[in-house]
């Protein structure tokens, strides 16, 4: 029978006393003999041997036979005592291996003897992957480089090795047992519980502390046993940096780092010590650096983006308020408002007197009311003046055609600066109140005011007529300063039953981006109502509405056009810009050829990029009235070219 050392287990067969051993003690956690460590592993065991009781890993031989000595501790249970002779080294090496020993004739019994260096080496020791013990320094703990788990030694928590070493040879087999039994629990109860102490490794070696401050102790021993055996004075280098501790050994000037807990014993080794935490952090700015450094210029970009769209939308806000001031869309009141505001700017500046002020605001109240244009800009007879100049002054015009007869309204205080469409809208319609085809038509012979015109183009948008424009105004007109063009014209003529037509001039047909197209067919307007087979007389007046033309911020009247005797053609236009003294000049005979040069416009003096033209054609039939409402929805004008 063969008996294990180590459990006194019993088996029969070598073979199964080794797989025993590896299964039961050499892969499993083992305790020490010799201290209170218990569940580790045979190569901790083995380093915990080596590094906190070197006195008895090493032993002492044996003066008969050179062997190491046996501990004085034997194993409960012993049959015979201890062997004066000495073993064979073969069978020394046997008893090591396989942790059992034979006498007489083979039969087993158990030893006494503890593992030694002999018996507790491990083959990886050998290959220096397990470090060695310097058999000085008692340690808190450690582990082999295989192993994970830290070895507690009793050494540095008050328990000497020595001191256990006595107590075991004065202790017997009863107590030795008892020993074993308590170790056995103290292994069980700590391999049942999960380890949660914090490992603290040794920088200066391999040793794993499960205690901050027993690792301080420990390096403070490595660097005294250092500066012994280098025999250097305090503030070298390899004792620069050392705890608070270990300086209140050496002494000398404390330097501490302003960036850990680290105090160096002189200003360079401190100067280094800083300089390794600054290229630590630059090291890991530029690590960090290529991530940082996108992610940066990804938040930039989205600020610029950010703010690029506030500003876009921003001045889209201002460039519209700017519009709805411009086409008189800001709420900022119609035609009364304005008219008052006039007039109190000029009695505030003295230029008018309170009476006048209230006398004047009475009767703009009573045409208001009355919803017809109370006359004061109007100049009439100047086509009747026109046709009397040309057959006085031939000149160098071979025809002239006219227009029927049009009164004149130019902007007056309460329009100033947007009411251009509706007083071009009062000269034609005072036109057609002469043709007698048109004015049977007409409800009434008089020519309305313009909050009158505003509230007509109104009743047409509810017609049905034109309702991209009628959104476009917010379907509301008066009481607003609000510009009109060619598409309300033609709205409000197609709701009196007049029959009118837009045609679009969109890009200049002349050199020096005139519009020769549109002079042409200006002349064929007029002069297509007198045609014969005979020779037209020099001057014409016409039956002929005159023509509303409408360009970009402006429109005007066409009453007549010139034909030179090179071919060239000269336009007659009335603008309600003009004053009425202006207007009034055609009418004496003194300053009527200045007021006929101000009305004359070549085609050098028409350079807008688009003009719009609103010709009356007839009159519409109930009908046709309601064809032209339908074909209205989408409002399209005739393009030339």
């Amino acid at each position: 029978m063969l008996t294990c050392e180590i459990c006194g287990e019993e088996l029969v067969l070598e073979e199964d006393m080794r797989t025993h051993l590896l299964l039961s003690h050499m892969e499993n956690e083992m305790s020490c003999p010799l201290c209170s460590l218990s569940g580790v592993s045979y190569d901790e065991l083995s380093f915990h041997l080596s590094t906190a009781h070197p006195e008895n890993h090493n032993g002492t031989q044996d003066p008969d036979c050179g062997g190491p000595a046996h501990s004085p501790r034997s194993s409960a249970g012993t049959n015979s005592d201890r062997s004066d002779s000495c073993e064979p080294e073969a069978a020394r090496s046997r008893s090591s291996r396989d942790g059992c020993s034979t006498a007489g004739g083979g039969t087993p019994h158990r030893t006494s003897r503890l593992p030694t260096a002999t018996t507790m080496v491990h083959p990886q020791q050998s290959s220096g992957l397990i470090p060695p013990s310097t058999g000085t320094t008692p340690v808190s703990g450690g582990s082999s480089p295989g192993g994970t788990a830290p070895i507690t030694c009793s050494a540095l928590t008050g328990r000497s090795p020595r001191t256990r070493q006595e107590s075991l040879r004065h202790c017997g087999d009863d107590d030795a047992d008892e020993d074993a039994a308590e170790q056995g629990k103290i292994k069980q109860k700590r391999l049942s519980s999960p380890r949660k102490e914090n490992l603290f490794p040794c920088p200066m070696c391999a040793l794993v502390c499960s205690d901050c401050f027993v690792l301080q102790e420990h390096v403070e021993l490595h660097l005294q046993e250092q500066n012994s055996a280098e025999g250097a004075a305090p503030g070298a280098s390899s004792s620069a940096m050392a705890s608070p501790s270990s300086h209140s050994l050496s002494g000398g000037k404390r330097y501490e780092c302003p960036m850990c807990s680290v105090v160096c014993g002189d200003s360079f080794s401190l100067q280094e010590h800083v300089e390794l935490h600054l290229d630590y952090g630059a090291a890991a700015n530029c690590a960090e650096s290529p991530g940082s450094d996108l992610r940066l210029a990804r938040r930039l970009q989205q600020e610029e983006d950010q703010r690029r769209r506030e500003q876009e939308a921003k001045r889209e806000v201002e460039e519209f308020k700017k519009l709805q001031k411009q086409f008189g869309l800001d709420g900022g009141g119609g035609y009364r408002r304005q008219m008052e505001r006039t007039m109190e700017s000029a009695v505030a500046r003295g230029r008018m007197a309170p009476a006048d002020f209230h006398n004047k605001r009475a009767e703009m109240m009573e045409s208001l009311s009355s919803g017809l244009d109370d006359g004061r800009t109007r100049t009439q007879g100047l086509l009747g003046a026109l046709y009397e100049y040309y057959q006085r002054e031939p000149r160098d015009c071979v025809h002239v055609w006219l227009s029927a007869e049009t009164d004149h309204y130019c902007s007056s205080e309460g329009d100033k600066g947007w009411g251009c469409g509706y007083r071009n809208f009062q000269m034609l319609l005072s036109s057609l109140h002469t043709i007698e085809t048109f004015a049977q038509r007409l409800p009434e012979r008089a020519v309305p005011s313009i909050p009158r015109v505003q509230s007509m183009i109104e009743g047409a948008w509810k017609e049905g007529l034109d309702p991209q424009g009628a959104s476009h105004f917010g379907r509301r007109l008066q009481g607003t300063r609000a510009w009109i063009g060619a598409t309300e014209i033609y709205a409000l003529l197609t709701s009196l039953g007049i029959s009118a037509r837009i045609t679009d001039f969109h890009r200049p047909t002349g050199p020096g981006d005139t519009h020769l197209r549109l002079f042409e067919w200006v002349k064929q307007y007029f002069s297509q109502s007198s045609r014969s087979t005979r020779l037209p007389p020099r001057v014409i007046q016409t039956a002929q509405p005159p023509l509303y033309l409408q360009h970009q911020g402006h429109s005007r009247s066409i009453v007549g056009v010139e034909q030179k005797k090179n071919g060239s053609l000269c336009l007659l236009i009335l603008d309600p810009g003009c004053s009425p003294a202006d207007a009034r000049k055609l009418l004496s005979g003194d300053g009527v050829t200045a007021a006929a040069r101000r009305i004359r416009k070549f085609p050098g003096n028409l350079k807008h990029k688009q003009y719009q033209v609103v010709a009356v054609e007839g009159i519409l039939s109930p009908e046709e009235k309601q064809i032209c409402i339908q074909n209205s929805r989408t409002l399209q004008a005739d393009r030339i070219p």
